[in-house]
Parts: C-alpha cells; sequence; structure tokens
C-alpha cells in the first residue's frame, strides 16, 4: 500500500481552490523517462477530495493552466484537451471521449489539521 502524503493544512484549502501536488514515488529509485504522478485536491462542499491529474481517455493533464481543473460553469471538473466533464463528487465522466469511466479517486484523510492523500489499494 502506498504512503499517505501530507498535501496541506486543512484551514488553507477554501470552497472553489484547487491544491495540485506531486506524489512521492514508492519506486526504490525513480525511472528517468517518467515523469512523477500528480494530483489534485479541492472541496466538494465541505468533503476534501483528490484525484490523479490523469484523464482517462489520453492519461494527460486535465488543467490547461495552474488550479484551473472546473468548466466555464464551475460545475463540472472538465479536461482541457477534450473537452470531457467529469462529476465531482465520483470523478465519474458524463460528457466526452471517455464518457462512462471515471477518474482516480485518491484516498484523503485529516490529521492533525493536514489533509493527506494516498493511492487507494
Amino acid at each position: 500500500m502506498s504512503p499517505w502524503q501530507s498535501v496541506c493544512a486543512r484551514a488553507d484549502l477554501q470552497a472553489g481552490q484547487f491544491v495540485e501536488f506531486s506524489l512521492a514515488s514508492t519506486e526504490p529509485e525513480p525511472i528517468a523517462d517518467t515523469l512523477p504522478q500528480t494530483g489534485f485536491l479541492f472541496l466538494d462542499g465541505a468533503k476534501p477530495r483528490a484525484y490523479l491529474n490523469q484523464c482517462p481517455h489520453m492519461g494527460i493533464e486535465l488543467n490547461w493552466m495552474p488550479g484551473r481543473f472546473m468548466d466555464l460553469d464551475n460545475v463540472f471538473i472538465q479536461c482541457s484537451s477534450h473537452g470531457a466533464l467529469f462529476k465531482p463528487g465520483d470523478g465519474e465522466c458524463i460528457a466526452g471521449p471517455c464518457q462512462g469511466d471515471a477518474l482516480t479517486a485518491l484516498d484523503v484523510r485529516e490529521t492533525e489539521g493536514f489533509l493527506e492523500v494516498r493511492l487507494p489499494e
């Protein structure tokens, strides 16, 4: 199982804000040709959620610029390349080339006022 990784203080995460982070490598030595996996953390209502920053369609990052993940109506997470729309609560793709797929959710917990994430089992 991957280790928990601290992302930010819970008090620092505000509604409408996305915090991007790189996941710590679980490999003993990083592989030179691969980029680190990245994720993003945000509040879905009052509940913190985190996903890998990777569209299930082509594996590319979702955001078109730092911290920009939502569509123009601020309702769905949107892939900047193909316009796929994902529900924030469960990551399900409801429109676009990966309809029926979902974002990879990360486990999230709060420990001593800090939000931590890890890859699920």
